[in-house]
């Protein structure tokens, strides 16, 4: 009895076995961190995309009409695919600086809730050494409600918003007609 107990202890045979049950449940969290992780930052970074694109088209235009804006801003659902587009707000605005403190919202267009008002520019949101006295930028914002895949998990989901700032490229000022 006494040698079987001797072999018993001395044999190796099922360590590794052992271990992985040890290491594995490791592994699988730092798998699935690793994989949430670049599913949150790829809607970060479309979001970005979203609101620079936007910004993009716009300030080529000499002039827009609230229809074609509502038209280039459908651009946010194609880029944010495959995730869900429900949660995507996005506005595209006209802001004038009138002097030193004071800028004027010359119009906006929005999707999503929240976003069918005007632009209110705060501090947080127009950076003050963006535009000189009478000049004029195209603001695009994006905010995008992140959901996890892994949703029990992660209860404290991110909420993206990411906004570009543009000139009008041909022309000082773009008006929007029906806007």
């Amino acid at each position: 009895m006494t040698l079987r107990l001797r072999s018993w202890a001395r044999d190796t045979s099922g360590l590794a076995a052992i271990e992985f049950a040890f290491i594995a449940p490791i592994m699988i969290l730092i798998y699935f961190g690793m994989a949430e992780l670049c599913q949150g930052y790829m809607a970060l970074k479309r979001t970005g995309h979203i609101a620079s694109m936007v910004a993009d088209i716009v300030s080529r235009s000499d002039v827009i009409t609230k229809q074609e804006a509502e038209d280039v801003l459908d651009i946010g659902v194609l880029i944010m695919k495959p995730f869900p587009t429900a949660a995507l707000k996005q506005r595209v605005s006209s802001v004038t600086r009138i002097d030193e403190t004071n800028y004027n919202v010359d119009w906006s267009v929005g999707v999503g809730d929240g976003m069918d008002d005007k632009l209110t520019v705060t501090e947080d949101n127009i950076p003050s050494d963006l535009l000189a006295i009478g000049e004029t930028a195209i603001v695009a914002e994006a905010e995008y409600d992140y959901k996890s895949p892994f949703g029990e998990l992660t209860k404290a989901a991110p909420d993206f918003k990411r906004m570009a700032y543009l000139r009008p490229r041909s022309v000082d000022f773009i008006p929007c007609t029906g806007c």
